[in-house]
């Protein structure tokens, strides 16, 4: 019997080179410039960046495009052009098409001759009204539809398949209006790999790709919890984190990474944060796809590499997201400082003389917004330490009212208010309009994708979502980590909760999700069992009376909450300090809490042990070889060249192997060849806290006694060893380098 052959697909590297409208301008240039690369991709349409292309728009004839995307291609067309590089944007914004004839009129400039093409049909304003009569625009959410008369922008979310067909008929820079971020990894993976509509599995792996990329540098330790950890990140120009990269590969799975010498880390750590970034529950609806984000597998494949498989797909909802924003009226702010002492009574004071010297009152604004943010600390030492603040907000239609006329009253109670009155970020500017977003449903059926392409007529490109009466695939189950006991029966110690897990939170209209993410298996138990809706209300008591949502995924260690109104009208609007929540995550890490011992012990982070892979060879034969050129000077290249071998060949196969982590980056290899042990670490920097935590972990588990040979010197400098119960038994020179050695044991109780 003769199998057939089914030809696979190289795996096909997408980069990210944008994760908002204003990010890094030369990203693109990094990412092209930098290593190897098949399409260059960037996201530039937030929610609040619709509005801001709006009002560009109003004051400026084609300015609802990022023009800072132009400027980028004007850096790279050249190079993308010679290299095969296909450039995939949504820097189209309202104007998708002049947008890609400003791209053309600079290659034209450079004597180059791209095919460029653009993707329309998202924008539903010139259609709402009909929209409405029909009853085919509905609310996702409380805040309603508003009043269409004051709508500025309406966008379908679109899907990849507009992305496909260009690519298909040979677009060299494609550029989009509203897509999803996602759709900017999803469409080159679908055109590359030939998917079909269906492959529900293959098109939900390349959306978590792409909500991986969305963000640029937050995949690469950008606001990540453990920056502390990320190896050369206060080196000069090691705050400078690279851009991601992920290879997708024809089954949907994909390896992410970033270019070699560039700031930054891809870790799990670092996935797991960016996966849980601005989610709501594990089904992650899409135009394309629903992907599963309960199935997703994440692991440490290299340093900088973490491959993610596993994820299951099921199909898209029959209707689109809808954004639109609305124009409401004007805003304006200001600070007061409180210093010293009275901070309540102070406020009361600066607030009565604030309202007695406004020609209005309270009750003829839309929305006022007085609150006291409390950063003095007792007995300051420092002036600063020594303040707190009165903030206030307010927002109403009439510009009037809160522009001069609020402004002119601050500041004329300036020698008539609290002592030590001054104004922390000055006295408050004009007033600035300001909006809100609302989310809608449309049938996808009513919104076909349109390509553009060259001057030849638009090809039209239908909705993803299945007829109805298909046949549904099996549904997904959700991958769940190996089981660890919570841990039962032990001291608890308060501390803040920072110590053990990881945050990432964000927004989505006027809500804020919030996602937690603990370190280990036994951490993630706890975690599970400890953070429940009651205690997060408690811990955070500014999300009291707020319907919230509690969402497992067990598969990444994590939770993830949806607290519903917590922004407001979303943050085009929000008079919260924070209108993105993106702090939020950071303050529950700071909260204290009664935690396990054993979850604090250890160093910052925890190190978990493995099985090791093929991946992890790969890995470690790596390292060799760079080590053998950073010590060629002090240790000859056969010594490397016949652990190298060993490592190949003999070793590895006859051990039993373990790979260290630390927060998802591999700290070192620890190995047991019969009364042997071996260690090899990745990063130097990390053996402080890798080796020891390893063994004894390893240890533990009662296979001791163990003994560790270390060079002399490390042992005098470092007393990591002591503290983890190792005790020098013997002392000699080593045979290749001539350094002093001192070999340890750990015996266990």
């Amino acid at each position: 019997m003769h199998l057939p052959c089914v030809a696979v697909s190289e795996p096909i590297r997408i980069a990210n080179c944008s994760g908002f409208f204003g990010d890094r301008l030369a990203a693109a240039r990094e990412m092209v410039g930098g290593g190897p690369i098949d399409v260059l991709t960037g996201d530039w349409l937030a929610e609040l960046t619709m509005m801001i292309l709006a009002r560009s728009r109003a004051k400026r004839p084609g300015g609802g495009y990022a023009r800072t995307f132009v400027a980028q291609m004007e850096q790279v067309m050249g190079t993308c052009l010679d290299r095969g590089i296909k450039v995939v944007a949504n820097a189209g914004g309202l104007d998708p098409g002049g947008c890609a004839a400003a791209v053309a009129e600079v290659a034209e400039r450079l004597g180059l001759a791209p095919v460029v093409a653009y993707v329309d049909g998202d924008d539903l304003l010139p259609r709402v009204s009909e929209l409405l009569v029909a009853g085919e625009l509905a609310p996702l959410d409380d805040v309603g539809l508003g009043d269409p008369s004051g709508y500025v922008t309406a966008n379908a979310y679109l899907g990849c398949w507009g992305i496909v067909e260009a690519l298909r008929r040979g677009a060299d820079v494609v550029v989009t209006g509203r897509v999803t971020d996602a759709a900017l990894v999803c469409g080159p993976a679908a055109w590359h790999h030939g998917w079909r509509r269906d492959d529900w599995d293959r098109l939900a792996g390349a959306v978590v790709a792409g909500h991986i990329l969305e963000c640029g540098a937050q995949a690469t330790g950008g606001n990540y919890s453990f920056f502390t950890e990320i190896s050369g990140h206060m080196d000069p120009g090691g705050a400078r984190f690279g851009f991601p990269w992920a290879e997708v590969a024809d089954d949907g799975g994909a390896l992410i990474g970033k270019h070699p010498r560039t700031g930054g880390e891809v870790s799990v750590g670092t996935v797991t944060a960016q996966l849980l970034y601005e989610i709501g529950p594990p089904a992650y609806l899409g135009p394309d796809v629903t992907a599963r984000f309960d199935t997703i597998e994440l692991t440490q494949a290299a340093p900088d590499r973490v491959r993610v498989r596993g994820v299951r797909g099921e199909p898209p909802p029959p209707t689109l997201k809808v954004g639109i924003t609305e124009w409401l009226g004007y805003r304006n702010s200001f600070e007061i400082a409180l210093t010293g002492l009275d901070v309540e009574a102070k406020a009361e004071f600066a607030a009565a003389a604030f309202w007695d010297a406004y020609p209005h009152a309270q009750a003829e604004l839309a929305t006022v917004d007085s609150r006291i943010m409390r950063t003095d600390q007792p007995d300051p030492a420092t002036n600063p330490e020594a303040t707190a603040v009165w903030r206030l907000a307010v927002r109403d239609p009439d510009e009037a009212k809160v522009g001069r006329a609020f402004t002119n009253a601050m500041v004329e109670t300036g020698l008539a208010s609290i002592p030590g009155f001054y104004a922390p970020s000055g006295a408050p500017g004009p007033a600035a309009p300001y909006g809100v977003f609302r989310a809608a449903s449309i049938p996808a059926s009513l919104v076909p994708q349109r390509v553009h392409l060259g001057g030849g007529e638009a090809v039209e490109v239908g909705p993803a979502a299945p007829a109805a009466g298909g046949v549904p695939p099996p549904e997904a189950t959700p991958a769940l980590a190996p089981e660890a006991p919570a841990p039962a029966g032990e001291a608890r110690r308060l501390a803040p909760l920072g110590r053990v897990v990881g945050a990432r939170s964000g927004d989505k209209g006027g809500d804020a999700n919030l996602g937690v993410f603990a370190r280990t298996r036994a951490g993630y138990a706890w975690l599970a069992e400890f953070l429940t809706v009651d205690r997060l209300r408690s811990l955070l008591p500014e999300v009291a009376g707020l319907p919230v949502e509690r969402h497992e995924l067990a598969n990444l260690l994590a939770l993830n909450f949806v607290i519903r109104g917590l922004l407001g009208e979303g943050v085009a609007a929000s008079t919260r300090p924070d209108p993105q929540a993106k702090s939020l995550g950071e303050w529950l890490r700071a909260r204290i809490a009664p935690i396990p011992e054993s979850l604090l012990t250890g160093p910052p982070g925890g190190v978990r042990i493995r099985p090791f892979s093929d991946d992890d060879r790969a890995g470690l034969l790596d390292v060799w070889e760079r080590a053998s050129r950073v010590a060629h000077d002090f240790l000859p290249d056969e010594f490397f060249a016949r652990e190298r071998e060993a490592i190949s060949t003999q070793h590895l196969v006859r051990a039993e192997t373990w790979v260290a982590e630390l927060g998802g980056r591999i700290a070192g290899f620890v190995s047991l060849l019969g009364d042997e042990v071996g260690a090899v670490f990745v990063d130097p920097d990390r053996q402080r806290r890798g080796i020891g935590r390893a063994l004894l972990d390893y240890v533990r588990t009662g296979r001791g006694p163990l003994e560790l040979e270390v060079f002399a010197a490390n042992f005098r400098a470092r007393g990591f060893y002591e503290r983890y119960g190792f005790v020098p038994v013997g002392r000699y020179v080593h045979a290749e380098s001539g350094e002093p050695m001192v070999r340890l044991r750990w015996q266990s109780p």
